[in-house]
Order: structure tokens, then sequence, then C-alpha cells
């Protein structure tokens, strides 16, 4: 089975204090993959299923940040789950996030965002 055929799972970290943006700190195909959902999942962090997505991601390098050209990708992706996070805890009662850091990237890729869609000097 080729690797474009086989499940593909990214994981990203963010840290307000420390990180310019989202950083890959694992990446895999088939079983890693796999490995990689079901750690998210105890650990109860957020899982978003895309495959165009994680065929994106998985080719970046561990450890390193997203590029810019990947922001609105990830913001997508974050409002995506802020929207899913929101239904959630309008129907039931849920325990507060660990962190905060989520409203802190959503404005720091949104920011990264508005950038990208302004025309650079070539005319792009």
């Amino acid at each position: 089975m080729s690797k474009s055929r086989k499940n593909k799972a990214v994981a990203l970290r963010y840290r307000v204090e420390e990180d310019a943006a989202p950083v890959v700190i694992a990446s895999g195909y088939g079983n890693i993959a796999e490995k990689i959902v079901d750690i998210a999942e105890q650990q109860g962090i957020p899982v978003f299923r895309d495959d165009s997505a994680a065929s994106l991601l998985c080719m970046l390098e561990v450890g390193k940040n997203i590029p810019p050209e990947l922001y609105e990708v990830i913001a997508a992706i974050y409002a995506q789950i802020l929207r899913v996070s929101k239904e959630i805890k309008a129907s039931a009662p849920v325990p507060a996030p660990r962190s905060s850091g989520v409203d802190a990237l959503r404005e720091r890729v949104a920011a990264g965002v508005m950038r990208q869609q302004r025309p650079n000097s070539s005319g792009r």
C-alpha cells in the first residue's frame, strides 16, 4: 500500500510564550499515525480529521514551525475545533480547557493570514 493510502497524522504544539507559529511535534503514517491519534484522544487533545491537511502537514519536518503558507489551513482547523468545542459546551457542562493558548493562537494565526492576504510587490 502506498503512503498516500495509509492513515496519516500530525501533532502540532503551540506555546504562546515560546513559539512564533505552531510546531510539528509528531508525524507519521499507518501504525504511527494511529498511535498519534490514540495518544491525543487519551490526553483529551482535539483531533481534526482531514486527509488533505494531514498530507500537507506530513511533508513538514518534525520540530519545525509550520510555514506562513499554511497559516490559513491551520487557522481553519483551529476554527473548526473551536466551533465544535463551543457546541459541546453549550449542550453539556465540560471542564475548562487546560490552556488558553488556543485563543492566542487564533489571534496570531489570524494576524498571519491577514498579512498573507495582502498583495506583495509582485502583485500576487
